[in-house]
């Protein structure tokens, strides 16, 4: 089963990769029709695990194949990876700024549901990307640039859209409302991962220049995300100490999936 996924198209790869993502994120927000609240220990441990994931993957599996492909394509490796990788974690940054801005000037529960629906919505397109340039970039035969590794990234981003989806739906839920309502919004809100994801397997497949500065926008989006987001979440019960070993854990994992059989 595996070997004929793996053998598909890199473009339908990338779909299936963003329709898995994006499943993993309707299971998520599926949780308002049975709790009230989360499960915060369960979260947190998926957090973290992604975390570690995510960080490596950023590494090991983007900024690597963007230097690469900068020196193959004679370009300068460091301005490229500065450009991208700055442009990427810019776009989250003033997104944040401006949704803060909205929700600081309007107190009402729902609205802020709202904001928070929208603030996930815009995350998860830089994910898609990320996830559908990975599967590109298997094109050019990088080193890091693997069908392993991008799979892996793949479920690296689906394992953080678990909370993520709860994260909308649960609120909305809490704030009055009814649960079909709130689990429909927190669907919508990962609708655009396998979108993008599509989106950025054929830019990079079909305008190569455009390879390295993507890898490095998808890895300052992604570190973004993980660091202003999904460690201080994370952290936010007791035994953080061993959250952290977590973070290690699956740090470690995407590193020696990476090495291994990249």
């Amino acid at each position: 089963m595996l070997n004929v996924i793996f053998n598909l198209n890199l473009v339908l790869q990338a779909l299936i990769a963003g329709l898995f993502t994006f499943s993993i994120t309707v299971i998520g927000a599926a949780v308002v029709f049975i709790f009230k609240n989360k499960n915060k220990k369960f979260m947190n441990i998926n957090l973290s695990l992604s975390a570690g994931i995510m960080l490596a993957a950023s590494f090991f599996s983007l900024l690597m194949p963007s230097i690469k492909m900068s020196e193959e394509l004679k370009l300068i490796p460091w301005l490229i990876v500065l450009i991208g990788f700055t442009l990427g974690s810019a776009l989250l940054f003033f997104s944040d700024l401006f949704f803060k801005r909205i929700i600081k000037n309007n107190i009402d529960a729902k609205k802020r549901c709202y904001m928070i629906f929208s603030s996930i919505t815009l995350h998860n397109i830089p994910e898609g990307m990320a996830v559908g340039v990975a599967f590109g970039s298997v094109l050019y035969h990088l080193d890091g640039a693997t069908i392993i590794a991008a799979w892996t990234l793949a479920l690296s981003i689906a394992i953080q859209n678990f909370p993520e989806g709860s994260a909308i739906s649960l609120p909305l839920y809490s704030s009055g409302m009814k649960k079909k309502k709130a689990f429909m919004f927190s669907v919508l809100s990962a609708i655009v991962e396998p979108i993008s994801s599509v989106i950025g397997a054929v830019l990079v497949m079909k305008i190569r220049i455009l390879l390295p500065i993507l890898l490095a926008f998808a890895a300052g989006a992604m570190i973004y995300v993980v660091v202003k987001e999904i460690i201080p979440e994370s952290q936010n019960e007791k035994n953080n100490d061993l959250i952290g070993i977590y973070a290690i854990i699956g740090f470690v994992i995407m590193m020696v999936l990476d090495l291994s059989l990249g």
